[in-house]
């Protein structure tokens, strides 16, 4: 999901990588194998929760899903995840920590890199029960297995999958998740 987190990407090149698919009512995002870790083109599939906030910015620019407001009030691309953005995001997710909780931060927490979060989200998905190959594709890790052609059938179970994360949170399993001293 985050394979992008540390890609400059020449949006010159980019292809038009968001496509709606109307029989199941969801976006995908489907990632060139030029901006991949593993130089495979990967799916990128939304749980709802994720979908309704693309849903929300979607039109907000002409191109673009993912993008921000500069000082004139244009819409810019993002380029990159680990952007002066995401470590004001940091700050302020630590001092609310603070304020609801009546104490500091834990350091892993305050220090957390995008690509922590694709290892929470297989940690959960695999706690809520999701199948190995799914979560493979999900994460978009290499397997025995090359998916060329996904059908709305095929992504309709992996949006499936990634919603597990949301029904399961009566649910909370034990993790171990690597902190970054």
């Amino acid at each position: 999901m985050f394979t992008t987190a540390r890609l400059q990407l020449n949006h010159d090149r980019l292809p038009r990588t968001d496509y709606r698919i109307p029989e199941i009512k969801r976006t995908v995002f489907v990632l060139p194998e030029w901006v991949t870790k593993n130089k495979e083109a990967r799916v990128v599939v939304l749980n709802d929760v994720a979908q309704r906030i693309i849903d929300g910015v979607r039109g907000q620019h002409p191109t673009y899903v993912f993008t921000w407001a500069d000082r004139k009030g244009r819409r810019r691309r993002f380029t990159r995840l680990n952007n002066s953005g995401w470590k004001a995001a940091r700050r302020r997710a630590a001092a609310r920590y603070q304020e609801e909780l009546g104490r500091a931060a834990p350091e892993g927490f305050r220090r957390v890199r995008v690509h922590d979060l694709k290892h929470t989200c297989g940690r959960r998905l695999r706690a809520a029960g999701v199948g190995l190959e799914d979560r493979q594709d999900i994460l978009g890790h290499k397997s025995g297995r090359i998916t060329t052609h996904y059908s709305a059938p095929e992504i309709g179970s992996l949006v499936a999958a990634v919603n597990r994360i949301a029904d399961s949170r009566g649910i909370h399993a034990r993790t171990v998740l690597r902190l970054v001293a």
